[in-house]
């Protein structure tokens, strides 16, 4: 393949079927859980995670690492499972899936070492990556890359094309977007199920490098990420055809499967799958990160100067805000400011006529201003304020209930 004469195609189909496996085992463990869901992304999890991207299993927040991002957050089981397999920790955890004393939830936390922020509930995930590619490219300037996993049936969520429009606007090209297009939602199908080309025709107009795949062809995924990382100056849209409960005779494309652990027709599964891996002793593992991203420091954060107001002085707390940005802003470079076109009535302006560097337009688009914002506070790389009028804040109450804990520093390495 491009890029690598020396992948071993067999190798990676093995690895989606452990990865489904692994899934299968976590939700039955669980008696709960998304096992058919997590198949239609097995391949493109191993590529991904044993071939495409570059992280450090010794540290999974590292800020040099790739970035991914699983905004369909209810496939959490398959996600954790690769990371298992990748050697962060024993397969056999997995089987914690949901239990009271295990933070591998149903849904991704960031209490756990290699989960950046919350998702799951739907949408949400690719602005919060479009954040961290923002700050890759424009600060960091590290040639890290950012994946975004989005399930077919959440993009029929507005805050998904706001995002879209957000990453291309900025030509986010360390940006890329995963489309899982298995057809089915959880109750009927979706309303596009799989019309390849109107979601090609869709991305093309919202300004990306749009590739149609067959997302459980190996060979074409390892194409499509390879000719991704050559793209320059728009992010790139991988729109992969795929099939909800993949490789699960009886279950693949099948309605009524959404959401339900397989029970005893999951162990007939697993033999079934068990039987397709050669085990051909070839073992996959972690690609080490190419370049260390800058060393930031956040923590001298103060005002240049103190507040000079006069004692009774009536003062808009909104010019407060805004002369006090810009004094912090003043002591540290990754002060940044984030706004909704408002910027002059919220006097974040302040900021962005001093440093224009550090001040990010998100226009009105609040959940995307709210998710990017918590993308590119991430793994320390930045002290982000974003601001707009309180009223307009209310659209992103789900962006923040969800991804409040997107800078924590203190999470488990083990999952249990």
């Amino acid at each position: 393949m491009k890029g690598d004469k020396n992948v071993n195609i067999q190798a990676l189909k093995d690895m989606a079927n452990k990865l489904r496996i692994d899934s299968i085992v976590a939700t039955n463990a669980s008696k709960s859980g998304h096992p058919t869901s997590c198949a239609s992304m097995a391949e493109i999890m191993s590529v991904l995670f044993f071939h495409t991207m570059r992280y450090k299993i010794s540290a999974p927040r590292d800020p040099s690492s790739d970035r991914f991002i699983l905004s369909k957050g209810h496939a959490a089981p398959i996600l954790y499972a690769a990371w298992a397999e990748a050697g962060l920790f024993p397969v056999e955890d997995l089987k914690n899936l949901r239990k009271f004393e295990s933070d591998l939830e149903g849904h991704p936390t960031p209490r756990l070492s290699f989960i950046d922020v919350g998702t799951g509930s739907l949408g949400q995930g690719l602005a919060v990556a479009a954040g961290m590619a923002y700050v890759g490219k424009y600060f960091d300037q590290t040639p890290y890359r950012v994946y975004c996993l989005v399930g077919d049936g959440e993009a029929a969520e507005g805050s998904i094309w706001e995002a879209l429009h957000f990453a291309s606007h900025y030509k986010l090209d360390n940006l890329v977007v995963i489309f899982d297009v298995n057809r089915l939602g959880q109750s009927e199908p979706t309303s596009l199920q799989h019309q390849m080309d109107v979601y090609d025709a869709r991305l093309k107009a919202f300004g990306f490098h749009s590739l149609v795949v067959d997302g459980h062809d190996v060979s074409e995924l390892i194409k499509a990420f390879d000719e991704a990382a050559t793209v320059t100056g728009k992010p790139t849209a991988v729109i992969a055809k795929t099939y909800k409960g993949k490789g699960f005779p009886n279950i693949e494309d099948k309605e009524n499967w959404h959401g339900k652990a397989l029970g005893a027709e999951g162990e007939k599964i697993i033999k079934h799958l068990q039987a397709q891996i050669t085990d051909g002793g070839v073992s996959l593992s972690a690609r080490a990160p190419t370049a260390d991203a800058p060393r930031v420091h956040l923590r001298d954060v103060t005002l240049s100067a103190p507040p000079a107001y006069e004692r009774a002085q009536r003062v808009a707390t909104r010019l407060a805000y805004g002369t006090a940005l810009r004094k912090l802003a003043d002591t540290n470079m990754r002060v940044i400011a984030l706004d909704g076109d408002t910027k002059n009535s919220t006097f974040s302006d302040k900021l962005r006529n001093a440093y224009p560097e550090r001040y990010v337009e998100c226009f009105i688009a609040e959940q995307t201003l709210v998710g990017v914002a918590m993308g590119a506070a991430c793994r320390q790389r930045a002290i982000v304020f974003a601001s707009t009028f309180a009223a307009f804040f209310t659209r992103t109450f789900d962006q923040v209930t969800s991804s409040t804990s997107s800078t924590s520093t203190t999470s488990p390495t083990s999952p249990t």
